[in-house]
């Protein structure tokens, strides 16, 4: 028996049973939308110039600006993972690294990548290795390890730390009061508030909630008129000269604050929304707003549904012990010190987001049993053996959606691995925001082989690790 014929989409990659199905699937999905070059996103022709303008164009005060922060700080992952422009990015996974084309499945993309750019085993290894001489792979006992966290990386305690916080406060009221309509809610996230900030690096997240905007359609109007007027009522109030306006999204407002005495500086990202759950949803609410979400196709929309989960997602990694906060930290510094960063040959690259780190973090300490106190050499070494085995991932926590929710089975199904769903979002799969697990399984694999975990064995809680 002959096989059967198909078609493939030269847009997406994706294979059709006939051509009919081909051109109905190309009207749908790719009839009068061009790429974006320079993020590779697909948008209808006649809203490229406003993408561009809402997503791309900044002055060049702005670029030497972040150039000169990203060298000072050396946060290439931070900056560019935790400030993408989505908060859920699903077709991050099928993007390729190389050029901006987008394709149906990530076997797809792979092929895509031998064929056209020759992306063999040997060029994923040159690409991704690149220890940088700070990295803690190569300190040779576990007290070298302790005295890094504590002098370099754990944010500093005491009178600093007290001003930042009160400083901190006073900014966020600042933007209530600039704020360009009544202020029902407010909802705060990033790094700084969950605990997971370092010395060098700190991001906040805040959700603004109006009753103001009557529905999710009628939010998306106002967004742009209200982040615009927002934006100028900040630079015009007296904290001005310590206010670093970024590049802006079609969701957010983006600044840079310097924080106490500019010991550091705190990356904001202010978010107006619809509220669709409202402070304290009963089930019922919460499994209508996920079906929602599941059958929601408009990307924009998909993102202010985000929004109004992020109290839950805060609150998963804020109840963390301070020990595996810093088990956090270590796992963040690794990914910013181990990797090559991205050049004109890969810059679609896109490594894992820090809240997926957060979560395979969290999801290892509570394999072994959630010890409050731990070897963070073992925990560490626990972590990258399973990236290694990040085709085998498949983390899912029922603290928020049951097992039976239907929305959570037909995702299930429907994934491949690696698996992280988002312990408050059963329609998000957090793996999907990447699309170089190889790259990170490569340099787990070389990081083992490291001073710091030469001769190291599993001890416990860590024994379930010798299956790995």
């Amino acid at each position: 028996m002959g096989s059967l014929k198909s078609y493939s989409c030269e847009q997406c990659g994706n294979d059709f049973v006939s051509h009919t199905a081909l051109r109905y699937h190309f009207r749908a999905k790719h009839l009068g939308k061009v790429h974006c070059e320079k993020c590779g996103r697909e948008v209808l022709k006649e809203r490229l110039r406003d993408h561009e303008e809402a997503n791309h164009e900044r002055t060049s005060q702005q670029v030497n600006h972040e150039r000169t922060s990203a060298e000072k700080q050396w946060c290439f992952w931070d900056m560019l993972q935790k400030r993408e422009e989505k908060f859920v990015a699903m077709e991050m996974s099928t993007s390729c690294r190389m050029c901006p084309r987008q394709f149906g499945t990530i076997h797809s993309r792979e092929h895509h990548e031998k064929q056209e750019h020759h992306f063999t085993a040997r060029r994923r290894a040159q690409m991704a290795t690149g220890f940088s001489s700070d990295n803690i792979v190569d300190y040779k006992n576990p007290t070298e390890l302790e005295r890094f966290i504590e002098e370099k990386l754990r944010p500093i305690p005491g009178p600093a730390s007290i001003a930042c916080a009160t400083e901190i406060e006073a900014i966020i009221n600042l933007i209530k009061e600039c704020f360009p309509l009544p202020v029902a809610r407010l909802i705060k996230g990033g790094s700084y508030v969950k605990g997971t900030d370092t010395q060098d690096w700190s991001d906040i997240d805040v959700v603004l909630f109006s009753k103001a905007f009557e529905n999710l359609e009628d939010c998306k109007k106002k967004l742009p008129e209200v982040i615009d007027d927002l934006g100028k009522r900040l630079k015009k109030s007296s904290w001005s000269s310590r206010i670093m306006m970024a590049k802006r999204t079609q969701l957010s407002l983006r600044f840079r604050f310097k924080c106490h005495r500019n010991h550091h500086i705190h990356s904001f990202d202010i978010m107006p929304c619809y509220d669709m759950l409202g402070p304290t949803p009963s089930t019922g609410i919460k499994q209508s707003f996920y079906r929602k979400l599941y059958l929601c196709n408009d990307t924009d929309e998909i993102q202010m549904y985000s929004m109004c989960l992020l109290q839950y997602q805060v609150e998963f990694i804020k109840t963390s012990t301070m020990r595996v906060k810093d088990l956090i930290r270590l796992v963040k510094h690794w990914f910013r010190t181990s990797f090559a960063k991205p050049t004109a040959q890969n810059k679609f690259r896109r490594l894992p987001s820090s809240y997926a780190v957060e979560l395979i973090t969290i999801f290892i300490w509570q394999l072994a049993g959630k010890p409050v106190c731990f070897s963070l050499v073992q925990g560490m070494r626990a972590i990258l053996k399973f990236l290694v085995r990040y085709t085998e991932m498949c983390i899912v926590w029922h603290k928020h959606y049951s097992p039976n929710c239907m929305i959570f089975k037909k995702v299930i199904q429907k994934e491949t691995r690696p698996v992280v769903l988002d312990p408050t979002n059963p329609t998000f799969n957090m793996c999907k925001n990447s699309n170089a697990w190889d790259e990170v399984a490569h340099v787990a694999r070389r990081s083992l082989l490291k001073p710091l975990f030469n001769g190291v064995q599993a001890k416990e809680p860590w024994l379930f690790t010798n299956g790995w």
